[in-house]
């Protein structure tokens, strides 16, 4: 693999890693609750937001799976998935930013297979502004989302997402929140954003791309600050915990 290094940008392929934005990075707090370090507050993260507001059905459908499969069981379902996506998550940051693509193999482990089959479907990204960004909307979120850039000509925010299974489009409505979050973040700090697409990976190396743009994604930001005003209206709000 050709990779050409200049001042600010360089080549992988067919797209470029250019310093559009001068991004800055943002701490974060791993406790109970997970938080942003910004304008000297404890800050939520978006995950941390959606979790905190998910609907009674969707709360109860997840009880549902746990009592179904066993809490023994649904916890190592969940660490594993997790130890997966972080890995896969890994691998990405490193082909993105011009390291370790070479070292890709489908011989290689179940995390890097699914890694490779996303690298294998990024064709309509023709620029790179930033990886890993974190991005905050005044101390009321904040979060780090996995790409920025140019997605099918479009100003883009990408986040890759592993799966056990196929989703349906219908299943996902916080993916296009957490997206819809980053945007309004990326919109009040940088620039435009008009596109938030999830490309997800399922164990068995399938597939998946949604798209959100124009009215739809205008409610979905619309939707995601409704959010963010129940979860710090939260009887003994996690946001006032937050910072005592």
């Amino acid at each position: 693999m050709k990779i050409i290094r200049n001042n600010k940008s360089f080549s992988v392929t067919d797209f470029k890693i250019i310093e559009k934005y001068s991004y800055k990075t943002l701490s974060r707090n791993d406790e109970s609750i997970r938080t942003y370090n910004v304008l000297k507050k404890k800050v939520p993260s978006v995950t941390t937001i959606l979790q905190a507001t998910q609907s009674k059905e969707k709360k109860e459908s997840l009880k549902k799976w746990r009592d179904r499969v066993g809490e023994e069981e649904a916890s190592r379902i969940t660490k594993q998935a997790s130890a997966r996506g972080t890995e896969m998550h890994y691998v990405l940051e490193q082909y993105l930013n011009g390291i370790g693509y070479l070292n890709l193999s489908k011989d290689g482990s179940l995390p890097r297979m699914m890694a490779h089959t996303i690298i294998d479907n990024l064709d309509q990204f023709s620029q790179v502004w930033g990886t890993e960004v974190t991005l905050h909307y005044k101390d009321l979120f904040a979060g780090s989302c996995d790409l920025v850039g140019l997605f099918e000509d479009q100003p883009t925010i990408l986040d890759f997402k592993q799966s056990n299974k196929p989703k349906r489009e219908e299943w996902i409505d916080d993916y296009f929140y957490q997206l819809s979050a980053y945007i309004i973040a990326h919109e009040h700090l940088y620039g435009e954003i008009t596109k938030g697409v999830v490309l997800i990976c399922t164990k068995d190396l399938v597939f998946q791309k949604f798209t959100i743009s124009g009215e739809r994604l205008q409610k979905y930001k619309e939707g995601w600050l409704k959010r963010v005003d129940q979860f710090h209206n939260l009887p003994n709000s996690l946001g006032e915990t937050i910072n005592t």
